[in-house]
């Protein structure tokens, strides 16, 4: 059976417990690397807290020693926004047409897929998994209700993880984490920059230690 390219794509701004639990959740449940990428211009948010070389060097001190998680810089090395259809397209003609390539996202961000650049391309190209909060997996009648195209696009795609591996692109699937996870970016950011100690548990030591040497979001430097 041919390996699943597990790809995780985010600002990681900063990175969190939060997403090394994903990832390690899904590395897990799959048995396959996951490769986190970070976002060098993303198109669907604001600009970024950190720039994208702070962002991607916290990222490599989060994972450092740790089996399984990658981060690979190839949307900070090209020109002009994020899309993933364009880094699904790169990523295709690395791997071949035959390695079954995954894309994750949050559950909450595939009812705003319609939204995405060339989001019918991303079936072509590989598959979708949606990371489910706890006792919240996608409902398909909000889905079609609030966004009817998405709803239509995914309903005859729809199957298991497990069973991503059986064709190279066009399935979706969604991941259930079997615990809530409290951390956010936003709420991260609004502790450092208000000097909450509890800041530090949710960044690997490494991290933390960058973030304060650096003076980030508003964090006085040492």
């Amino acid at each position: 059976m041919t390996p699943l390219v597990l790809c995780y794509g985010g600002t990681f701004d900063p990175v969190h417990t939060g997403h090394l639990a994903i990832a390690r959740a899904v590395r897990d449940a799959l048995h396959a690397d996951v490769h986190l990428l970070p976002a060098a211009d993303p198109p669907h948010k604001g600009p970024t807290h950190a720039d994208a070389e702070q962002r991607a060097h916290m990222l490599e001190l989060a994972v450092q020693g740790e089996a399984g998680l990658i981060v690979d810089r190839r949307e900070l090395r090209r020109a002009g926004p994020s899309y993933t259809v364009d880094t699904l397209r790169e990523l295709r003609a690395e791997y071949g047409p035959h390695a079954p390539l995954v894309w994750m996202v949050g559950g909450d961000s595939v009812f705003e897929l319609a939204t995405w650049h060339r989001w019918r391309e991303l079936f072509d190209l590989g598959h979708l998994l949606a990371i489910d909060r706890p006792g919240a997996p996608i409902d398909q009648d909000a889905l079609a209700a609030r966004a009817p195209a998405v709803h239509v696009e995914l309903a005859p795609r729809w199957c298991l993880p497990s069973q991503l591996h059986a064709l190279p692109a066009g399935g979706f699937a969604e991941f259930r984490l079997g615990a809530e996870r409290p951390e956010s970016s936003t709420e991260l950011r609004r502790r450092i920059a208000a000097d909450d100690p509890r800041w530090r548990d949710w960044v690997p030591a490494p991290v933390a230690a960058f973030i304060h040497q650096s003076g980030l979001y508003g964090r006085s430097g040492a």
